[in-house]
């Protein structure tokens, strides 16, 4: 199990909605969750296989950045 972590513009309840059947669909991903709170809006996810780049594209369909934080 790997932790991936991302700078985001997800930034309310919202946003979160928006992109929660996107995520739980998302092949590899076993749980997230976004710190909206934080100013950076990380997106945390404890991930089985799902790459950076297939998070971030998927984040992109959607409409929302995401960037690797380390």
């Amino acid at each position: 199990m790997k932790t991936l972590k991302f700078k985001t513009n997800i930034n309310c309840g919202g946003c979160v909605s928006k992109v929660t059947p996107f995520l739980n669909q998302q092949e590899g991903v076993e749980s997230w969750e976004v710190d909206t709170t934080n100013p950076d809006k990380i997106l945390t996810i404890k991930s089985d296989g799902a790459s950076e780049e297939a998070v971030k594209a998927t984040l992109q369909k959607v409409g929302f950045k995401a960037e690797s934080v380390t």
